[in-house]
């Protein structure tokens, strides 16, 4: 059963500065930009601006708002039938400021998903009535703020829901199709009802504000990589900045055949989608993992140029599945470009603070969009850039990110992390190695393995940017995927992710077919005697250029560097940080064993740590030395490359 808790804002008639009431007759005919029809009579309607405390007010009426679909036109044909696709978009907005003459801003959440899988932790779709116009918009943003003033708009991507055409992954096309409802808002572009009718977007003031997680929170990316006009603020959630990142590391791929699966999962079924999608399919370059035109098309981080609106980005620091990787070159492209801009980095994976930090969301967003959509001067910029959770419900404020742009380099030498070492350790790849074999008894010798390990921190560590390794090494192969991991070892009870509870909030107003009210989660953590890092991933032949890879010559020394994840954690005093490399890993990328043996130069090779606090230490003797001797009779049998 759901427990119902909700935040109730009460409105004093001396905070609300001015009120307008209006009077007249019923409107009985529809309003010219669009196909609703108000209510009988024409409420008072306030003005929902408080100037005393530089904040929107719930002043209008959310049962009463005007819901509304409209078809955005485009110039693309992408499924080749002759006819222009269109674009859904579904809105919602309140009725008072018709009456009122006053225009509003928009915020837009843009996505793939409202018909195919839900948005949220709940997965709500989109609803309609028998009229085919939008009834229930997924997620709170409608219900909160369209009675503080502005207009939620929900909008189906090219090939998918209720608009037409065929989706491309995260290309031109699906960008297009944002930009092209953007414009219409703007004046730029033309719109018509389900029956034909021309519809304007007269009611806003063209400043539009997007939203999303995920695919959503990418797309808000993508959009403002292009400059589009009107678009002033974007908030991305958990994005991807490039979809080569995001499909494979280095050249190792995650999975195959990723970009077409996607493309199915969420789009039409129809033959002429398929045969888009089989385009993906041959020209994502899975066989080989190579930066193309293809992927650089979907990186929006080269683009960031022309990015024009703020952005106020979160991402989880425990995020597998859009990797720290996507916030921190994104946070670092806008940073080299003076983009306003505000981070909040918490210890959740793949989760909406919504979810997990809900009160303070609400509440920055609420502040972020008055600033940025009304031009409220309530001082959300001057507030610190960052906000990280440092253990669970705990967060601490910083003036950027990350504390280290030049990371100290850590030595290497037998089985120690911190202390320079001589000669050359060897690890063969070995395939049925899983992560907790790894990361296990760390001073252990382990075929397929070699672990450095400093000596317990005599301070807390802080680490704050995006780590890497470098490797000196020569192979008995062409390539061979290279795997490291970073981790901390040490009795803690330790996050591992969220727990849906049976009590709920409600974020806005309320009608009995969209309500507010959303489930709480609660924060799990697990004792354990280590704790992950990051972890990274390079296909050797990669690692000087993703566009144009270069074979190792076979028994000759190169340098591979291994990026690992962004991170920003504070390791406790007496923990001790280990430093494992092993080379295919079939539980995290697809299997691409080549079955290599490589030999590591301990002098030519180092960890590269963002410290900020503290500092890494090798410890004087270990229980074991992590040697492996160098005869053939020591490697293992080398296995299929196919498993």
């Amino acid at each position: 059963m759901r427990t119902v808790h909700a935040r109730v804002t009460i409105l004093v008639s001396s905070v609300v500065l001015s009120l307008t009431t209006l009077t007249g007759p019923a409107m009985a005919s529809p309003i010219p930009d669009g196909p609703w029809t108000p209510a009988p009579a024409a409420p008072s309607v306030p003005q929902h601006v408080d100037t005393r405390t530089k904040s929107t007010q719930p002043v209008y009426d959310y049962a009463n708002a005007i819901r509304e679909s409209v078809y955005v036109d485009t110039t693309m044909d992408t499924d080749s039938d002759g006819q222009d696709d269109v674009i859904a978009v579904d809105i919602v907005r309140p009725s008072e400021t018709v009456l009122t003459g006053t225009k509003i801003p928009v915020i837009m959440d843009a996505s793939p998903y409202y018909s195919c899988c839900g948005r949220g932790n709940e997965s709500e779709k989109k609803t309609y009535d028998g009229d085919g116009v939008i009834r229930k918009m997924p997620l709170f943003y409608d219900n909160y703020f369209v009675p503080r003033g502005y207009a939620m708009v929900g909008v189906d991507i090219v090939g998918t829901g209720r608009s037409t055409g065929c989706g491309d992954v995260g290309g031109r096309d699906e960008i297009q199709s944002v930009v092209d409802v953007i414009d219409w808002l703007n004046g730029r572009n033309t719109a018509h009802t389900a029956d034909g009718q021309p519809v304007k977007a007269s009611w806003t003031t063209g400043a539009v504000g997007m939203i999303g997680k995920s695919y959503d929170g990418t797309l808000a990316n993508g959009v403002a990589a292009t400059g589009v006009k009107g678009l002033k603020t974007i908030v991305p959630i958990s994005a991807i900045s490039s979809w080569y990142d995001y499909t494979r590391s280095g050249g190792v791929p995650y999975s195959d055949d990723y970009m077409p699966w996607l493309g199915g999962y969420v789009g039409h079924d129809s033959a002429a989608c398929d045969e888009v999608r089989g385009e993906l399919g041959d020209n994502d370059d899975d066989d080989t993992g190579n930066y193309t035109s293809f992927w650089a098309e979907r990186d929006y981080t080269k683009n960031v140029s022309k990015v024009k609106a703020s952005v106020f980005m979160t991402h989880g620091l425990s995020d597998y599945n859009v990797q720290t990787n996507h916030f921190s070159q994104w946070w670092s492209a806008l940073s080299r470009n003076n983009v306003p801009r505000k981070l909040w980095l918490g210890l959740e994976d793949h989760v909406d603070p919504f979810e997990f930090r809900r009160d303070e969301w609400v509440d920055e967003l609420h502040k972020w969009f008055d600033y940025w959509l009304q031009g409220l001067q309530n001082g959300v910029m001057k507030e610190p850039m960052v906000s990280v959770e440092t253990t669970p419900d705990v967060w601490r404020d910083y003036k950027t990110w990350p504390a280290v742009n030049r990371p100290v380099s850590v030595p290497l030498s037998v089985g120690k992390l911190g202390a320079a070492g001589k000669g050359s350790l060897m690890v063969t790849d070995d395939p049925e190695l899983t992560e907790d074999d790894i990361v296990a008894d760390p001073s252990e010798v382990i075929a397929g393995r070699q672990m450095f390990l400093s000596a317990p921190l005599t301070a807390p560590l802080r680490i704050s940017g995006t780590p890497s390794v470098t490797l000196r090494l020569k192979s008995d192969s062409p390539t061979t995927p290279v795997t490291a991991r970073l981790i901390e070892y040490g009795d803690a009870a330790r996050y591992s992710g969220v727990r849906r509870t049976d009590d709920s909030t409600c974020e806005g107003s309320s009608t009995d077919y969209d309500d507010s009210c959303y489930y709480t989660v609660d924060k799990v953590t697990t004792q354990s005697d280590h704790g992950i890092v990051s972890r990274g991933w390079i296909d050797a032949a990669h690692s000087k250029s993703l566009s144009k890879p270069a074979p190792l010559k076979p028994g000759q020394w190169t340098t591979v560097n291994v990026p690992l994840r962004a991170q920003d954690q504070i390791i406790p005093k007496g923990r001790i940080v280990g430093l494992a490399i092993t080379l295919s890993d079939t539980e995290w990328t697809s299997p691409n064993t080549t079955g290599a043996t490589i030999d590591i130069d301990l002098a030519g090779s180092k960890l590269n740590i963002p410290i900020s606090s503290g500092k890494l230490a090798a410890p004087t003797q270990i229980p074991a030395i992590n040697v492996q001797i160098k005869t053939p009779t020591q490697r293992p049998n080398l296995h299929d490359p196919k498993n």
